[in-house]
């Protein structure tokens, strides 16, 4: 199977959300998505675009995708996180996981990043041996800690 892994375009957004959206359903998420494709294009096509998004195409059609940005380690340095990597249902086993996961990597080392980091639901074991296969370390003994926007709402009005 041929296919290829670029740097998406504004154009390319509404594809983007489609997958997002695919993402939530099997996460068993499907109505916390709150992003637009006009979010998508403001904060990644900007003057200081706040991430990169790379997709994969099969015969000129979106398939995957994968959206990234930099942070700051205090323990490290320069960061990558790996915010989503998907693959639309019907092309999932035809390796382009792999060639995502390979490009977001090659991304993260030319940008002389330390570290690459994602989460993983606990119950995607299939997600789990995939990234254990390609040599990533899962963290079992951490939990992840977030304010959504209305907790944040909440703790400012309770300084």
């Amino acid at each position: 199977m041929t296919f290829s892994i670029r740097q998406a375009t504004k154009n390319d957004m509404s594809k983007v959300l489609d997958l997002i959206y695919e993402l939530a359903i099997f996460e068993k998420e499907p109505d916390a998505v709150k992003v637009t494709v006009d979010d998508l294009v403001t904060h990644g096509f900007g003057d200081h675009p706040k991430f990169q998004c790379f997709v994969a195409e099969h015969d000129g059609i979106i398939q995957g995708m994968a959206l990234v940005y930099e942070r700051f380690s205090t323990w490290k340095g320069p960061v990558l996180h790996l915010e989503d990597l998907v693959v639309t249902q019907t092309m999932r086993g035809a390796g382009l996981g792999t060639a995502l996961l390979d490009h977001v990597v090659k991304y993260g080392h030319s940008r002389g990043v330390k570290r690459i980091g994602w989460e993983v639901l606990d119950w995607n074991e299939l997600a789990i041996r995939f990234y254990e296969k390609k040599g990533a370390i899962v963290k079992r003994d951490w939990d992840l800690v977030q304010l959504n926007e209305q907790e944040i709402e909440t703790y400012i009005a309770n300084i």
